[in-house]
């Protein structure tokens, strides 16, 4: 392709969507490592390179000017260019960029959402992005000739450095924003020769020089500021922690959002022989974690030993950076909702096969009940076996590894008892009986499930799905049926004690039956809007995991507060569910949030299935699976609650994860309906 056509085709794209491109890193998911106020500086800086290439500023070494105040139509730059426009006294560029910096993420936002719209870049769960293959193969701003945009993008950067090429003036700018973030070495392999082409050519634009001098500037002084300048981490006393009356109730979300609003953002604890722990909460703290929570908090360390009581090394929620994008990649598809959209017939059969005992006058323990439920449903689909069995048992293990390895409110000797010995062993009966009905023959004609992905992951990379994993991801299903499970507890309690809303839920559940099982467009259509609303409200008040534990690799300041490398840090990313600032009235229960124009669950104050790269894999079939469940359970069944004390307020176990109290039963007063042999 000439040059001529290569620099047509530039315009298509902006230079703050080439730099963007330029910056993600496809095997981790998003930007390379640069540091978040560098990142900011580069993006800003790209934004003044566009205004200057569209002729509404010009800038030097001493000063920026404006030339034209009209808007340009782009809503990343217009902003930016009003703002400009606004200041009465002439800046020079580093003045903007450092000014600017705060507001890059929205601008890193909109960019990102152009991409996608574009169909050249695909979004992931967790703010991962990638290469979209489809608009990638039909659209003439992804795919110049046989490269892709990005290609594209780093094959005119490789002209300019390796060919000795004459440079755009917007290769240039781009040349020096990543250089100067210190990315260009790892896009390209650079030699002396090399090194020396780049030198030149960030001199040869007057444009590009001044703004690269200027986010170098800024990247220095911040790299230079004194820690000393962050503000003391305030200390919670032990009692005020313990005897809070929330943390009587076992509600750890508003626990933390009344010391977060009484202590600040970031706030310690000093448990008895043991390191402070550090406590995160608030909207700006879930807003942190979500974007960069990435570059400076890893899973790995507080796994660690959980993941080796399973014999495991490398499983997903320890996994961080480009293994844990990979992972995630790879899984997606047996995590998906489309997946069980796609078998919605065995689903309602496995869950009237295992209530088809059920009968008026019978009373059933909460907690139990529910989890087996979800299991007896959930895992013949994933992994073609019926572990009914083994699932009690594979429960406990888990909330007793939880309690010894990861919360550590019990001594590691408790998960030796003999009764966790043997259940230790039961997961290996898991793996025998997954693998022995999943040989080809067995499989053949059959829809994928879960274990399927895995072996063929295990079978294609044996060191990255290692057998020694093998025990816990087969294990997978039945630690997700104990999540789901406790969930739906919460969902039926709430149901039941509120009567109107219970009426609202039963006619939607009838009017999905009435002529049959619902297909995919009605079980998720607007004929569950009221079901649905009401799972967000009672996964608003009673999230399952209220909090994530991280350990520190990368020191940072938050909210003008300094983490130190190594510190453990607890995110409790579900504090905003209570905090009047995002869920007005945080303590009615409200359905209507999720209305428009409301719609208070939108953003990163809502966090039931936490933020960032760890956000759940499986969130947007367990939405699915709770709407099953909970439109079955009220069509056949009336239920009341026992005790009477609970009728109104259910109890929470808090630990390891919230769940209702083993007293809560259910009483099932009539069956509504047969059910179907």
């Amino acid at each position: 392709m000439t040059l001529t056509a290569d620099r047509a085709a530039t315009h298509t794209l902006s230079l703050l969507d080439e730099l963007v491109l330029t910056l993600l890193n496809e095997e981790s998911g998003y930007f390379r490592q640069v540091p978040g106020w560098n990142l900011n500086c580069a993006v800003i800086g790209g934004v003044l390179g566009e205004l200057s290439l569209l002729s509404r500023i010009d800038t030097d070494m001493d000063s920026l000017i404006l030339l034209d105040r009209t808007k340009t139509g782009d809503p990343a730059l217009d902003p930016i260019l009003e703002e400009i426009a606004a200041e009465p006294v002439q800046r020079n560029a580093r003045y903007w960029i450092e000014r600017l910096a705060p507001r890059a993420d929205s601008i890193i936002d909109l960019t990102l959402e152009r991409l996608v719209d574009l169909k050249i870049l695909r979004h992931h769960d967790g703010d991962f992005w990638s290469l979209a293959p489809s608009g990638s193969q039909t659209d003439s701003y992804a795919r110049i000739g046989d490269s892709t945009a990005v290609d594209f993008v780093k094959t005119r950067l490789s002209r300019a450095i390796f060919a000795n090429e004459i440079p755009d003036p917007r290769d240039i700018i781009i040349i020096c924003l990543i250089n100067t973030c210190d990315v260009l070495r790892y896009i390209f392999e650079l030699d002396d020769e090399a090194e020396q082409r780049v030198e030149i050519i960030r001199k040869m634009d007057l444009i590009g020089r001044s703004i690269a001098a200027a986010v170098s500037q800024n990247i220095a002084g911040h790299l230079f500021r004194h820690s000393t300048l962050a503000k003391p981490i305030p200390v919670v006393p032990l009692r005020k922690f313990l005897l809070n009356r929330h943390a009587r109730d076992g509600n750890i979300p508003a626990l933390f959002a009344e010391l977060a609003e009484a202590y600040g953002p970031v706030f310690k604890i000093r448990p008895p022989f043991a390191d402070p722990i550090l406590f995160l909460a608030g909207p700006e703290i879930n807003h942190w974690v979500h974007r960069h929570g990435r570059m400076y908090l890893r899973a790995r360390d507080y796994l660690e030993d959980f993941e080796k009581i399973y014999g495991g090394s490398g499983i997903l929620p320890t996994l961080d950076g480009a293994d844990h994008f990979r992972y995630r990649k790879s899984m997606q598809p047996a995590y998906s909702r489309s997946r069980l959209e796609g078998q919605l017939d065995e689903y309602y059969s496995n869950v009237r096969s295992h209530i088809a005992s059920w009968s008026a006058g019978e009373t059933l323990p909460a907690k139990d009940t529910c989890r087996r439920l979800v299991n007896a449903a959930l895992s013949p689909l994933t992994v073609s076996i019926d572990t009914q069995d083994l699932v009690d048992d594979m429960h406990k293990y888990k909330e007793r590894a939880l309690q010894t390895h990861v919360i550590r409110n019990l001594p590691k000797f408790m998960l030796y008892t003999p009764g966790m010995r043997r259940r230790a062993k039961l997961l290996g009966e898991v793996v025998e009986r997954v693998q022995s009905v999943h040989t080809p023959a067995q499989r053949a004609g059959c829809p994928r499930d879960l274990a399927d992905d895995l072996l063929s992951m295990h079978t294609s990379d044996r060191q990255f799905l290692p057998e020694s994993n093998l025990p816990f991801v087969f294990s997978a299903p039945l630690i997700a049926s104990m999540y789901v499970g406790d969930q739906l507890g919460f969902l039926l309690h709430a149901m039941v004690s509120q009567p109107a809303l219970y009426e609202r839920i039963r006619i939607e559940a009838d009017a999905m039956f009435a002529n049959g099982d619902p297909g995919r467009k009605e079980i998720t259509g607007p004929g569950t809007d009221v079901t649905h609303r009401f799972i967000l409200e009672c996964m608003r008040l009673y999230p399952i995991v209220p909090a994530s534990f991280r350990n520190v690799m990368n020191t940072c300041v938050v909210e003008g507060y300094e983490l130190p490398e190594g510190a453990r840090v607890v995110i409790a990313q579900t504090a905003t569910h209570f905090m009047e600032g995002s869920f007005p009235d945080p303590f009615t229960f409200d359905i209507d949030r999720y209305l428009a124009p409301r719609k208070e669950h939108l953003g990163t104050t809502y966090a039931p299935y936490g933020l960032g790269t760890h956000t759940c894999l499986g969130s947007r079939v367990t939405s699915l699976q709770l709407v099953i469940n909970l439109l079955m359970l009220t069509h056949y069944f009336t239920l009341e609650i026992s005790p009477a004390k609970q009728e109104h307020k259910p109890k929470i176990s808090a630990f390891p994860s919230a769940s209702v109290n083993k007293k809560l039963k259910f009483i099932i007063t009539e069956q509504r309906h047969e059910l179907p042999v």
